[in-house]
This record gives structure tokens, sequence and C-alpha cells, in this order.
């Protein structure tokens, strides 16, 4: 792709050599792709990507004001669909963007992986300045390339389209939009003014590059590359000595029965046919002793190494019983804060995009001329739950213990239980009348 969208618009991927060798094994080791003295049957990548992201998301609840409209409620819930695909994009390359697309009155969102569009420039803070993305399409058996090129401006979005008709895996000769009936409608070039950016908001993990140290988002597991192609060169070690150690019978060749070809023969993974040497004549079992114990402790050492590395709790990867070295109460702890801490982070980039996605629907309403998308009413709050840490039986146990002693008013303790406002005198009223039993005089 990147050499399409050069020859189409003069422009090539900024990203430089080396991160995109790591994009490029970052999305090996999630997908499993083999690699020679390596098992990539564990897929860890997989397993910590997977484990994040519903930890992310496990109380995840948006909440609009009651006066928002209903196209604004259709487009935060096409939003939140997306959510789960794009935090594990970004989580994967490092970063990913989100295409808000107008539908019946409304947007809907397309999620755009790290792999699937090109930074053409980005400012000092890696905010993208212009990207490239291509998708192919088909016709009367023919195949093309729909490229578009976003440019942002002090005057507002511009949108550069071109269609080629692709010519084996070259880019052909450049044909009409209308040559294909999904094109039909879109333009050379469209200039949105007052549209920030690219009109795309951006989802990035939030890690310090550690491959090049550029501006450039970096994958979750980023910093544990090395480690996770020692755990799959240490599972292959592991497979081969349990290859190795099992059990073989050498028998002699007269003990083989023929087929029906007249060659001899039984099953080869267990049974080994010597020359009829008659010092040879009789079973002889091999049965080695496996060295299973050592690839195992190995292999332990090594994901708690992962954990240490990405801010993952103790268990998570590794098994808890495995550690033999004493830990006090501070260490396991201090992975849990840690733990908490990379949640946390995550939860803030999602926050961040939705708040910059739901922005751009008002603005983009505003230019399209969908009504109701008024930018404060589309800007919803986000309730992400206790948390790994916070413990809220704990809480609501303490506060009960301060309205027995006279401590706390209990109107207060049930506006915290309920999330319900309490800053007024009438506001507390109101959950005194709801919650709370009548006395008898």
């Amino acid at each position: 792709m990147p050499s399409y969208l050069e020859q189409a618009f003069g422009k090539s991927d900024v990203t430089s050599v080396k991160m995109r060798a790591a994009l490029r094994e970052w999305l090996d080791l999630y997908y499993g792709v083999p690699r020679a003295g390596e098992d990539a049957a564990p897929r860890l990548a997989a397993l910590i990507v997977g484990k994040l992201c519903r930890t992310v998301f496990a109380e995840y609840e948006t909440r609009l004001p009651p006066d928002a409209a209903q196209p604004v409620r259709q487009s935060l819930a096409a939003l939140n669909a997306a959510a789960k695909t794009a935090m594990q994009y970004a989580l994967v390359g490092g970063e990913c963007l989100l295409k808000p697309v107008p539908k019946d009155g409304a947007f809907d969102f397309t999620v755009i992986r790290r792999d699937c569009y090109v930074p053409l420039a980005r400012n000092a803070h890696g905010n993208l300045l212009a990207v490239g993305t291509m998708e192919r399409h088909s016709a009367d058996g023919r195949q093309y390339a729909l490229l578009e090129r976003r440019t942002a401006g002090a005057d507002g979005l511009t949108i550069e389209t071109r269609l080629f008709e692709l010519n084996g895996q070259a880019l052909g000769r450049c044909v009409p939009l209308a040559t294909l009936p999904a094109c039909a409608d879109l333009v050379p070039q469209l200039v949105l003014p007052g549209v920030r950016g690219v009109g795309l908001a951006v989802l990035k993990t939030p890690l310090m590059n550690c491959v090049d140290g550029s501006a450039d988002a970096v994958s979750i597991y980023a910093p544990a590359v090395g480690l996770l192609h020692a755990l799959a060169r240490c599972e292959e070690q592991l497979n081969t000595e349990f290859a190795n150690g099992a059990s073989r019978v050498f028998a002699s060749e007269d003990l083989l029965r023929p087929d029906a070809q007249g060659r001899r023969a039984l099953r080869d993974d267990l049974f080994i046919g010597l020359p009829d040497d008659p010092a040879n004549v009789g079973v002889t079992v091999y049965s080695p002793a496996l060295r299973e114990q050592s690839y195992l402790a190995r292999k332990q050492d090594l994901l708690r190494g992962c954990e240490s590395l990405l801010g993952l709790r103790r268990g998570i990867l590794s098994e808890v019983e495995a550690v033999t070295e004493p830990r006090t109460a501070t260490e396991i702890a201090a992975t849990s804060v840690d733990y908490d801490l990379t949640i946390r982070d995550l939860q803030a980039a999602w926050g961040d995009a939705l708040r910059d996605a739901m922005a751009l629907c008002a603005e983009l309403g505003a230019l399209y001329g969908l009504q109701h998308f008024d930018t404060d009413a589309a800007v919803p709050a986000v309730d992400w739950g206790d948390g790994v840490l916070y413990d809220r039986a704990r809480i609501w146990a303490e506060q009960r213990e301060m309205v027995d002693a006279g401590l706390l008013r209990p109107e207060l303790a049930l506006a915290w239980y309920f999330d319900l406002p309490h800053e007024t005198e009438e506001e507390i009223k109101q959950v005194r009348e709801r919650f709370m039993p009548k006395r008898e005089e």
C-alpha cells in the first residue's frame, strides 16, 4: 500500500523502517505466524491483549445528558459497539483510527487497523497531519484501488480521492470515480471547513516508544517482544524434549510382520527394526528420563518477566504457585497497583478517543446538515465501575459504620451508593424521600 499512495499522491510513509519492521513483528506475534525454532501455539500476545481488553471494559458504561437527541444516542451506541475492536487493534499495533460515517441521520464507526493506513505527516506530538488509506473493490472481473488522502489544514480538512484500476500487483491507470457505483458520489477533492485534524479519532497506547524513540505509538507488549520470542523457543524446546523422550522399542527384523507388499512394518514411532544379528535378536526398550521441570521453571521465569515489563499482576500469565521465593505483602500489593495503573491508563486513552469521536460527530453533523448534534449534548459521561483495586463493599461497610456512629448523614451514604446528586438540600431531600423509610411518631 505505501507504494500505491506514493505513486498516487507523491507522498511516502513517514514511519521509520525500524518501526515498520516492529509493527510487522507485533502482528506476527498476535496472529501466531510460524517462526523457525519457535512454537507459536501458546499465542501469548493474543492472551495479553484479550485479558487487558476484557478488564478495561468489564464495567464500562456511558451516559448522555437527559436532553440528548436520538441521533446522538444512536452514534454513541455505534461507537460503543466498536470499542472492544478498536482497543484490541490499538493494543496490537499501538494505534488505530475511528472513522465516523453518516448513516440514517446519525453516525456509524469504522475501525482502521494500524497496518491498513499510512501516516503521511505527523507533528512533534505524534498527531496525524496527513494520512492515506486504501480500499479494494472489484467489478466485472477487474480490481480497483480507492485511495484517499486526508490533510489537516488551518482552514479545515482536505480529502483527496483517486480510483485506480490495478494491473496485477501494480497500480494501473487512474479512472473516473464514477466507474464504480460505490464511488459515484465521491469527488476528487473535498474541503470540510471547521473539521479539526484529519477527521478521524485516534486511539493509541499510553506507552513511550521503545523501538526508535519517535512519537509513533507502540504495541502494549512491545517492551516484552524479546521475552515472547524466548517463551516461544522454550515451548519448542519443551516439545522437542517430549518428542525425544518418547519410548522406543528396538526389535529384531524377524519380529516385524510383513504388509501386503511384503514389507515388514509396525508403528514407526514406537518400533525400530534392527538387522538380524544374533547379538541383537530380541527386544530392547529405550525410555529416557524427561527434563520438563527445567523447561517449565524457565518458562515461569520468562512469564513473570513479561508481567513485570507490561505492568501486569502476578498470576495473569504465570502460575502463582510456581513462585518459590518468599514474597512480602508489599511486593504482592505492588504488582496489583501496577496492574491497576495499567488499566487506568488504557481506560483514559479510550475516554479521550471517545470524546474526540463524539466531537467529530458534532463538527461533521453541522457540515452535513444533521440536526441535534450539539457539541455539549454529544459529550458522554463515562463510568468505569469499581476498578481493579477499588473495593466497593469495603467502602460501603465503612460508610455504614460512620452512619451508625453518627459521623455521617445516611442520606449522603445512600447518595454515594446509588450515585445520585447530593450537593443541595433539595437533592438530599429527594434521596431521603425516595430511599429512607418514614418514622412513626
